[in-house]
């Protein structure tokens, strides 16, 4: 509705003066001074039709405002709830007892009160609840805001005689007449209702048009009305100018203002939630030279850390941290009274965010004081948002794996109830890489845990839940340019790249093992095309296993654009737009991806395959691409007989792990 009405107009009017005189004149022929008084009480009658008609209009502002609440709540909840009701059914946790305990999962009523309580949602709900308010209140005021219906106010039947229009007017008089009631309300309505009712009814003309239209005047049209109170449409004073102001405010200044924050968060922030300092920080300091024990500094430098207030009560528990996780922070031992006074010297956000940090990977959070453990889940809260973008800071150099095992037995320690001892105990049994463990079977795997290991069935069984959950990761690559066989340099080259997820219990999109991490954390995975030699990044690019949707839709669009661009039939299409589908289903990812082709030559390229959730898990896949020459005239015709052929344009190579093949 908007801010202009159109309503019914109000029924407590009555026959213009002229009409009942002349009626009354030619047909009753009543008294002078009997019609006079009949014209004074239907011009007052007129009088207050009109002013009805103003509280009418007035009544639609209520409705104006709820609808203009209503467009926006509405689908907005909408939205809200299907994506809980999405999150609710794709998100998948682990099943062992750690995660359990760790009341993240738990489901209780006050976890779910906590998990509903945020700014967000209270004010949505205070939003429904005015709306309540609103329909309620539109409600009891179109019950107050009656038609004129004189034989209801009689209590008649439509069509009964003037004499019995006489008698329940004698018989209301007797109550509700001043001189038999002394009420203010009785003798209010007597005159607002009664009388008139009686007037319009014992004139014939209003009789009939009332009885064939419905209103004593007959025939009625539409009225225009405005949607808003009554003190406004008063332009005289001060309402004229609250009325202004309100147009202004509503018309030109709510815009400005929403654009104002809107363009000020946009020029703060990036897509992701991630200051644009943050991003400026992050790519100045990660260098190809720069140590893997020294990427933890840069991490901390984070502009989000960095406003993070720094009180003067947090001292005496951030010296009691440093003292319990001084071991982690990399000092030298030969000179540590001067490399701790170093390390107090810096920022002093700096400090407690890289204490904050440690206290989390070494578990010594209970020595938190209240306003540190507010400071530390608010860390922990920020940390996959800044880690995404600081997986696309990293140097290649920083990624590439070394011979033997460069994790350590980092992978083990993801499994639950295992450390440091446990580890040893299982390499006493030749079990030193975690793949062995993983490749051995169940039966084995269980005796190994709880007789060398020292592991109780329990144990062995949330170390299985844990193992299923694990993915493996395969990369199926390809390069090529749309409708040519080889590649020549400046061509557009578009990455086809099928990333394939398989777990030991079935699931695709699964939330990782983190019982120590306070909220639910997704897996993520980065694809990069990259050239190790000039250390560039070609393409990079996000996968998600957790909305197979919008998985299904991106790939069947790009498969069909694809085969569209090579002039394939309908048939062709639908049949290669079905299989991808099946494979998105089955637990693949299509990424795609284009870039330019460098200048001729045989670049040996890298793909990797990242996951931030798992230890273990990246891939990395090799690809040979032979950029041929361009012809003199710039097409691609006849090549010269010295250059290659052009079915060499891209190689086949044995991947490094696993034996795929990789086209």
């Amino acid at each position: 509705m908007g801010l202009w009405a159109v309503s019914s107009p109000p029924t407590r009017t009555f026959p213009n003066p002229a009409s009942i005189n002349d009626s009354y004149g030619s047909r009753l022929s009543l008294p002078r001074r009997r019609r006079r008084d009949i014209c004074l009480s239907l011009s007052s009658s007129c009088d207050k039709g009109s002013m009805a008609a103003s509280e009418e209009n007035s009544s639609l502002f209520p409705i104006f405002i709820l609808t203009i609440m209503a467009i926006p709540i509405v689908p907005y909840t909408i939205l809200r709830l299907s994506r809980a009701f999405t999150r609710k059914t794709k998100s998948i946790h682990c099943q062992c007892d750690v995660c359990s305990r760790s009341g993240k999962y738990r489901k209780s009523i006050f976890k779910r009160i906590s998990n509903f309580s945020t700014c967000s949602n209270l004010t949505l709900l205070l939003l429904w609840v005015i709306m309540g308010i609103l329909v309620y209140y539109i409600k009891h005021i179109s019950r107050e805001i009656q038609p004129f219906e004189p034989f209801s106010i009689l209590g008649l039947e439509p069509g009964v005689s003037d004499s019995e229009i006489k008698k329940a007017y004698r018989r209301l008089s007797i109550l509700y007449h001043p001189d038999k009631n002394p009420d203010p309300e009785a003798h209010k309505y007597f005159v607002d209702f009664i009388s008139k009712a009686y007037q319009a009814l014992t004139d014939p003309i209003s009789r009939e048009n009332f009885e064939k239209y419905g209103h004593p005047d007959g025939r009625q049209g539409l009225q225009m009305g405005i949607a808003l109170p009554q003190f406004l449409l008063n332009f005289d004073g001060a309402s004229g100018g609250v009325l202004l102001l309100g147009i202004v405010g509503v018309c030109i200044l709510l815009p400005l203002l929403i654009a104002v924050i809107y363009l000020s968060r946009s020029s703060k922030y990036t897509g992701n939630y991630v200051m644009h300092q943050t991003l400026s920080t992050y790519y100045y300091f990660m260098k190809p030279s720069l140590a893997p024990s020294k990427v933890m500094d840069v991490f901390i430098k984070a502009a989000e850390y960095m406003e993070m207030p720094v009180r003067r009560s947090d001292d005496e528990p951030l010296q009691k941290l440093f003292v319990a996780v001084r071991s982690e922070l990399n000092l030298d031992l030969k000179n540590i009274k001067t490399e701790q006074a170093k390390f107090w010297k810096q920022h002093p956000s700096l400090v407690k965010m890289e204490l904050l940090i440690q206290a989390h990977l070494t578990r010594e959070s209970t020595l938190l004081s209240s306003s540190l453990l507010n400071d530390y889940r608010r860390m922990l809260e920020l940390a996959p948002r800044l880690l995404e973008e600081l997986v696309k800071a990293v140097p290649l150099s920083a990624r590439k794996a070394t011979g033997g095992n460069p994790e350590g037995i980092a992978p083990f320690l993801q499994l639950p109830h295992f450390s440091e001892s446990t580890v040893k105990k299982i390499a006493r049994k030749k079990v030193k890489m975690f793949q062995e463990l993983r490749d051995m079977t169940v039966a084995d795997r269980a005796e190994l845990l709880t007789q060398f290991a020292g592991l109780s069935d329990t144990e062995v069984r949330d170390v299985e839940h844990v193992l299923e959950m694990i993915p493996s990761i395969a990369v199926d690559i390809t390069c090529e340019t749309e409708g040519e066989e080889g590649i020549q340099e400046g061509d557009i080259v578009t990455m086809y790249a099928w990333v394939t997820l398989r777990r030991g219990n079935g699931l695709i999109g699964a939330l990782p093992h983190a019982p120590y991490y306070p909220f639910p954390k997704e897996e993520n995975f980065w694809l990069l095309l990259a050239d190790p030699v000039s250390n560039d990044v070609w393409i990079s690019q996000k996968v998600s296993f957790l909305d197979e949707a919008a998985a299904i839709a991106g790939a069947s669009k790009a498969i069909q654009e694809t085969k569209e661009s090579l002039g394939a039939s309908v048939k062709e299409i639908s049949a290669a737009v079905r299989e991808a589908v099946e494979k998105v289903k089955s637990g693949s990812r299509l990424v795609m991806g284009k870039f330019q082709a460098p200048a001729e030559g045989n670049y040996n390229l890298t793909c990797f395959c990242l996951c931030d959730a798992w230890i273990g898990c990246d891939r990395k896949t090799n690809l040979k691409l032979k950029i041929l020459k361009r012809s003199r005239a710039g097409t691609r015709g006849h090549i010269a007989e010295e250059g290659p052929t052009a079915d060499e344009g891209i190689e086949e190579e044995e991947e490094e792990r696993g034996g795929r093949r990789v086209r």
